[in-house]
């Protein structure tokens, strides 16, 4: 990622010091990153904001808790305590239409926010890489839960999100970037809080339970972007979830669970052409 182009900015979102990379002008795209021990804005989007730099006005914010971000967790209802965090940063920076871009946790987030009623999030479109769907408990999702801190569960953890095991799971630079956000104090507490469970139960969890999300439900329109190998996700189950959601759908060969990253060229051109198509279909002017 190019310094020159992508400005580290931090903001305070209640007493919450949120941190967020922004560069570009133009219409305003949001992008929200993946909740993998290690998630930030810095590490998921690291191949594609300046890409979309040059023709949008680009915001990446950390969630609460991961990257950056202030590591804060409420047990009492965590995903609500997030998301009511991230709308106030979009607030907070006077985002009030955007196109969002998510991947894993942050595309299905924004799924479901856009499937539901009242829309919380301003959004004006979404590209999904992926989002969305059944989350079935697979041993590559047991590999990224295993998580310990260490280098080689890390290995194990990439090894679960990626097709080319070369570049992206035998490469120690690449392990050790992804280690440094990892073990920022408080990130692993925060990812792993979500996860917990009594140890007495056996059914449940934050994966393997249906996802009654009514994605006929959204109205914008929407780009879903698969991984012909995800090994977190169903296999085939892009287009049947996109005919659910209306949406343009894309599976990427040789790819897992982070098509964008695999295949940057291809998703940041075929992406920054989706958005265009929607400003032009509605109007929505450079200026932004």
């Amino acid at each position: 990622m190019a310094k020159s182009a992508v400005r580290s900015r931090t903001v305070n979102v209640d007493g919450i010091r949120t941190h967020y990379l922004e560069a570009g002008e133009g219409p305003t795209v949001v992008f929200l990153h993946s909740g993998e021990f290690g998630g930030c804005a810095e590490i998921s989007w690291e191949f594609n904001l300046d890409a979309f730099a040059r023709h949008f006005r680009c915001i990446a914010p950390d969630w609460l808790g991961f990257g950056r971000t202030d590591k804060v967790f409420d047990f009492a209802d965590g995903r609500t305590r997030s998301l009511e965090h991230m709308r106030r940063f979009l607030e907070i920076m006077d985002i009030r239409e955007a196109d969002f871009v998510g991947n894993s946790m942050g595309g299905s987030n924004l799924a479901r926010i856009a499937a539901a009623q009242p829309v919380i999030f301003p959004i004006r479109s979404l590209v999904l890489c992926p989002g969305g769907g059944y989350a079935p408990a697979t041993e590559a999702r047991q590999k990224l839960l295993a998580y310990d801190g260490t280098p080689r569960a890390m290995r194990d953890l990439l090894d679960g999100m990626f097709f080319n095991k070369r570049k992206w799971v035998d490469n120690a630079a690449y392990i050790r970037r992804r280690q440094k956000y990892a073990l920022i104090p408080g990130a692993w507490e925060c990812a792993s809080a979500p996860r917990l469970k009594l140890p007495n139960q056996k059914k449940g969890g934050q994966f393997g339970s249906p996802d009654n999300t009514p994605y006929e439900n959204i109205e914008v329109p929407v780009l879903l972007v698969a991984g012909k190998y995800d090994e977190l996700r169903e296999k085939g189950y892009a287009p049947k979830l996109g005919k659910r959601m209306g949406a343009t759908v894309k599976v990427y060969d040789k790819a897992g669970h982070c098509p964008h990253i695999e295949h940057a060229a291809r998703f940041n051109r075929e992406a920054i052409a989706f958005l265009k198509s929607v400003h032009r279909k509605l109007g929505v002017k450079r200026a932004g």
